[in-house]
């Protein structure tokens, strides 16, 4: 076998083609697209950059077929926080041989393991974990737009290599074309009316109001999950620029309580149900395509990729009266049949609960794993966030 690390040129489109290789009679697999996947290793596009640093790598056979493919990198603001300094691997694809496999992983523990890092968590993004995070082992069906997919035999590639996991990821599926349960309801009317309380979507015309308002939310709400870090206000900025294309404006919802920011819920179109035609391109054929197959309204699915709320109005029911707004606007578009609600980690007991109160139904789970490099010392899964969370962990 044949490892390359990858540069400009011919190994950055063989990363790419991987994982064409890998999936090429998957019915299921939508291709990302090639340009969204090489920005990640584009130190001018990846604000993730200013403190870390990735490589990737593609394997190919002794007789020069591309067989798989690994990225590895370490987000320096959160490697020295754990007990074992910690760094990430993702991107990972291989043909069903288990020597590929183990030489990929290897080849990103060597090259962490050089950087004084002494662990690795995979298979995740360099980046934020809304998007190419986790290992799908079970719902194998049509993945959501970000969400990971994979063939079954990766499982084992992981757990055999001494992946152990770190924490196990759920998507729930909501039916739109069900009535949620009639207590949802009756919350989401009394909160709707409480004096002070506001719901509002997003308008792109004063999108620095709304990052701004994301940003107090969700440093607020994430500030109890595992080593926390504040989000960088450009890369939000940028990513929701980047997005406009795809993002319908009403179902973004913002609440605010006394014209306080109190919670958010971002929905974006599945686009995957566009981009299954593409193939990964961006060229002028496939953005002919893209707009084609949204003005046949192909897209009838949608992801709620986050939805946050500061602490002292997690009792409150704001959640309720989001979806309530949220579903006055989608009706009338006779458009959207399904929600995914991802993806939820079982360290969040609380965003677990309000799945099951409005309905949704298991859809698919990830596991997000981790390898120490010293087999001896003792595993420990991820943190637990306490349901009662008015005072953070010390």
């Amino acid at each position: 076998m044949q490892l390359l690390e990858v540069h400009q040129g011919a190994t950055a489109k063989e990363f790419s083609d991987a994982a064409r290789v890998v999936y090429k009679d998957d019915s299921n697999w939508v291709c990302p697209l090639d340009n969204d996947i090489d920005a990640i290793f584009d130190a001018k596009q990846n604000v993730f950059y200013e403190n870390g640093e990735a490589a990737r790598w593609v394997l190919k056979s002794d007789d020069g077929k591309l067989i798989g493919r690994v990225a590895a990198f370490i987000n320096r603001s959160k490697a020295f926080h754990y007990a074992q300094p910690t760094g990430g691997m993702g991107f990972f694809e291989c043909v069903d041989d288990e020597a590929a496999a183990f030489a990929l992983f290897e080849q990103s523990r060597l090259w962490l393991q050089q950087r004084g890092i002494h662990a690795m968590d995979g298979p995740i993004n360099f980046g934020e974990n809304d998007r190419y995070w986790g290992l799908l082992v079970e719902g194998f069906v049509a993945p959501g737009y970000g969400m990971t997919y994979n063939p079954p035999y990766y499982k084992k590639f992981f757990e055999d290599y001494g992946f152990k996991v770190y924490y196990e990821q759920v998507s729930n599926h909501l039916d739109l074309t069900k009535p949620f349960p009639e207590r949802f309801w009756k919350i989401a009317d009394w909160i709707s009316k409480k004096p002070g309380y506001r719901f509002e979507h997003l308008d792109v015309k004063q999108l620095d109001k709304y990052v701004d308002d994301f940003l107090y939310v969700y440093n607020s709400a994430w500030a109890f999950h595992e080593n926390f870090t504040p989000m960088n206000r450009t890369d939000l900025l940028r990513s929701f620029t980047k997005a406009k294309p795809i993002l319908d404006e009403r179902l973004i919802w913002f609440a605010y309580v006394d014209n306080e920011p109190s919670a958010f819920l971002i929905l974006v179109p599945d686009v995957n149900q566009i981009l299954i035609h593409l193939n990964g391109k961006t060229s002028l054929l496939a953005k002919l395509k893209f707009l084609y197959y949204k003005r046949k309204k192909t897209i009838t699915r949608g992801r709620i990729v986050i939805m946050g709320v500061i602490p002292k109005y997690q009792k409150a029911g704001i959640e309720s009266g989001i979806f309530k707004h949220l579903d006055e606007v989608i009706k009338p578009l006779n458009q959207y049949k399904e929600l995914e609600l991802s993806w939820v980690g079982d360290f969040n007991p609380k965003m677990r609960a309000l799945h099951e109160s409005v309905g949704a139904v298991f859809g698919k789970r990830h596991y997000t794993y981790r390898k120490l490099f010293d087999d001896g010392l003792e595993f420990k899964r991820s943190y637990v966030i306490p349901v009662d969370t008015k005072h953070k962990r010390s």
